[in-house]
């Protein structure tokens, strides 16, 4: 049994109700900055993906200018864009602990706005529908998994060895395939990346209600702000990479 629910019935009555009503508050404040930070992923990656996709039909863009734009996807500065959420990820969890807690909360929307960049070229390559279309299956895809890590007794905590080791070897396979572009390696890459981005959706949900039962006593007060960031931003990148790989097989090409 999963250790939060180990905790929960050892309490008293009283003291089992507490526990609920402050870990639906903790995840509810977990669910609500990670929507924030789809918000404005999803505004970031439209507004520079839309003039992307008239940059490159030949029609004049609205917002940026069209030089900046063919700059950013076909310059070297590509490889920035591509690889800085990376960066930016390893960055900020290794600085977490020396920012206050409004501090890493901006670093988080900035990140999300950097990975709205990243993202942007879908817009040229996609039919928006196919867009809205995955982003809606993947929402339902990541609630139901979200809500059987919550609400599942069985320990699955086991799963966390297996998942991480599977995401260290799509991350070198997908670095390998950006220079090989085999096709049948992308196919497997993103089956491979949706299985394990699925299981890592249930595992962190069980792992955020576990890692709240450490941090709620006295000397973890402080923290539970911060953990509630660090659990929005596993969630978060669980849901975009999703997304991104769920896409590859119902996105309709322009």
């Amino acid at each position: 049994m999963a250790e939060f629910e180990t905790v929960r019935r050892t309490g008293t009555g009283a003291r089992a109700v507490r526990i609920d009503e402050g870990l639906r508050a903790h995840m509810n404040k977990v669910y609500g900055l990670m929507a924030v930070a789809m918000i404005i992923t999803g505004l970031v990656a439209w507004i520079v993906g839309t003039d992307f996709a008239r940059a490159v039909a030949g029609e004049p863009t609205v917002i940026l200018p069209a030089g900046m734009v063919a700059a950013m996807f076909t310059s070297p500065i590509r490889w920035v864009i591509m690889f800085a959420p990376l960066i930016f990820v390893f960055g900020f969890a290794a600085g977490i602990n020396r920012m206050s807690e409004s501090t890493a909360q901006l670093v988080f929307w900035a990140f999300s706005a950097v990975m709205g960049l990243s993202i942007a070229w879908i817009f040229a390559v996609f039919t928006g529908v196919s867009i809205a279309q995955t982003f809606f299956v993947t929402a339902i895809a990541f609630a139901g998994l979200s809500l059987y890590g919550y609400t599942t007794k069985r320990d699955i905590s086991g799963w966390g060895a297996f998942l991480i080791m599977g995401l260290i070897g799509l991350i070198v396979a997908m670095i390998i395939n950006i220079f090989v572009a085999s096709a049948a390696m992308q196919f497997a890459i993103s089956v491979i990346g949706l299985l394990i981005f699925a299981g890592l959706t249930a595992y962190d949900t069980q792992r955020l209600k576990n890692e709240y039962l450490v941090m709620r006593g006295t000397d973890g007060e402080a923290y539970l702000g911060k953990a509630a960031i660090l659990g929005a931003l596993s969630l978060y990148l669980n849901f975009i990479n999703m997304f991104m790989f769920l896409l590859q097989f119902l996105g309709q090409r322009e």
